[in-house]
């Protein structure tokens, strides 16, 4: 395999875990003179924000109301989530080892992220990972979101490699699984809140650590 392309959020990112400590943070100094209960705040935040599905102005909005904040504004909330988030951000276990072993052993690395941006790409750079990677792919900048086979192509493409010679690493069965199929490209899935199984995956990758391998075994697949 010549390639091999990562979502971001859930796959090399701990989005959950750093999630958790930016809120902690927001609560116990932005907002504590409104906030008595931080664990309370961080609880319903995370269920607000759904896996990264609702859009934090949503999120802060309700918040507000359920907790009677008034010293501070949907909008700057917003903009110091947008703008300190990444200060946070860390990597899942084995992730940057999995990628270094990876590029050591000659495949492109790449990034396919759904977001927006240059939000992902902060938090992306945060990693500290980011000379590793080849080219770095974020849907809001593209104007294609996965599991568009149009953003895997154009990800090949940024790069020279076919979809038939890549890999896409990812834990969204159907962002990162479903729509890599499509677009031609062998699938590993990284169990995260979606389950612990994808029967569309070409492959499953429970620790980070065994990603390597299992590379290997789809480049002796492909190329016997």
């Amino acid at each position: 395999m010549d390639a091999v392309f990562f979502d971001l959020d859930e796959t090399i990112l701990d989005r959950r875990s750093s999630l958790v400590d930016f809120v902690t943070w927001q609560a116990s100094t932005m907002l504590r003179s409104e906030i008595t209960d931080v664990e309370q705040f961080v609880r319903k935040f995370l269920a607000l924000d759904a896996n990264g599905r609702v859009w934090k102005d949503v999120v802060y909005q309700s918040l507000i109301d359920a907790f009677s904040i008034s010293e501070w504004s949907c909008k700057e909330l917003l903009a110091n989530y947008e703008l300190r988030f990444n200060e946070f951000c860390k990597p899942k276990v084995g992730a940057i080892e999995a990628i270094q072993a990876l590029k050591k052993k000659g495949h492109k690395i790449g990034l396919i992220s759904n977001g927006k941006s240059p939000f992902q790409e902060r938090n992306f750079t945060a990693l500290g990972i980011a000379d590793l990677f080849n080219t770095v792919i974020i849907s809001e900048a593209v104007g294609y979101r996965k599991p568009d086979r149009e953003i895997f192509n154009l990800a090949c493409n940024s790069i020279d490699v076919l979809p038939i010679n890549s890999i896409m690493v990812g834990d969204n069965p159907e962002a990162d699984i479903i729509g890599a199929n499509l677009a031609g490209l062998y699938t590993i899935y990284v169990p995260s809140h979606y389950g612990q199984a994808c029967e569309q995956a070409n492959a499953c990758c429970k620790q980070l650590k065994d990603l390597a391998d299992l590379v290997d075994a789809a480049s002796n697949k492909n190329h016997p």
